[in-house]
C-alpha cells in the first residue's frame, strides 16, 4: 500500500504505467522497422529476418527515449546508420529518420484509436493526490502531453518530464536516472522519499540507479522476475493492487 509513511511524491511512467498505449509504440516499432529491414536486407543481398516484437521491443526500445532506441536495436543486427538531425524527414537513412518516421506511426495511430488509462492506474492516482503526496509524469516519449490528455489525466499531475525536455535540456535518458531526478527536483522532494512506477526493465533501472525510496515494477508482460532483477522492489500486475483495502 502507498500511503505517507515517509514518502512524499510518486512518479509514474507513462506507457503501459498509466495508458495502454505500449501497445502502440510496439506496434510502430514493428512496422516501421520492418520496412526498413526489408528494404535494407534487399540492397544488400541479405535475409529478411523481421523484427520481434516479444524479444526485441523490451530489450532494445522500451522506456528509452526514441533516438536510442533506433540506436540499441540497429546495433543488435549489426547496422550502423549516420544520427542526422532531429529535424531528418521520415524517409531519410538516419537514426533520427527512422525515429521520426516511427513517430509520424504513433501519431497516427493515436488519433484512429486514441488513447486510454488503466482502471486501476487512475485509482491509484486519484489516491495519492488525495492523502497529499506530489505527483509526476516521466516519460521519454515525446507524445506524452498528447497521450494524457487524450486519456483524460493531464491535471492530474505537479510536474511532467519528457521526450522534449529529453532532447531539449540534454538529459540523459532511461536506463540513466536523469528524467525522474529531474521530476523529483521539480516536485521538491528528494529521491529517497519518492516512489517510481516503471513497467519498461530500462525504467526500473533507472529508478535504482538513482536509489529512490522505492521502485514498483509493473508487470504487464510477463517479465517479473526481469523487473526485479533490474531492480524493481515490489511488483504488481495491476497498480490497484497497492491501494488501502
Amino acid at each position: 500500500m502507498i500511503d505517507r509513511g515517509g514518502y512524499t511524491a510518486v512518479l509514474f511512467d507513462l506507457d503501459g504505467v498509466l495508458t495502454e498505449t505500449a501497445a502502440v509504440h510496439a506496434k510502430a516499432w514493428r512496422q516501421m522497422f520492418d520496412e526498413f529491414l526489408r528494404s535494407w536486407s534487399a540492397d544488400h543481398g541479405e535475409d529478411f529476418v523481421p523484427f520481434d516484437l516479444e524479444r526485441d521491443y523490451p530489450t532494445y526500445l522500451d522506456g528509452k527515449p526514441r533516438y536510442d532506441g533506433v540506436r540499441s536495436f540497429l546495433a543488435s543486427r549489426g547496422i550502423t546508420l549516420p544520427d542526422g538531425d532531429p529535424t531528418d524527414p521520415p524517409d531519410a537513412l538516419t537514426v533520427s529518420g527512422l525515429g521520426n518516421r516511427k513517430n509520424d506511426l504513433v501519431q497516427d495511430i493515436l488519433s484512429s484509436e486514441g488513447a486510454s488509462a488503466f482502471p486501476g492506474s487512475v485509482r491509484l492516482l486519484h489516491h495519492v493526490r488525495q492523502i497529499g503526496l506530489k505527483t509526476a509524469v516521466v516519460s521519454s516519449s515525446k507524445n506524452c502531453e498528447a497521450v494524457i490528455e487524450a486519456a483524460g489525466i493531464a491535471d492530474q499531475f505537479d510536474a511532467r518530464v519528457d521526450g522534449i525536455d529529453v532532447e531539449e535540456g540534454g538529459i540523459a535518458g532511461k536506463p540513466a536516472p536523469d528524467t525522474f531526478l529531474e521530476a523529483a527536483r521539480r516536485l521538491g522532494v528528494d529521491a529517497a522519499t519518492s516512489v517510481v512506477f516503471e513497467d519498461a526493465l530500462a525504467g526500473v533501472a533507472a529508478g535504482r540507479a538513482g536509489h529512490f525510496g522505492l521502485v514498483v515494477g509493473v508487470d504487464r508482460a510477463d517479465q517479473a522476475d526481469a523487473l526485479r532483477d533490474h531492480g524493481a522492489d515490489v511488483v504488481v500486475e495491476d497498480l490497484a493492487e497497492l491501494l488501502p483495502r
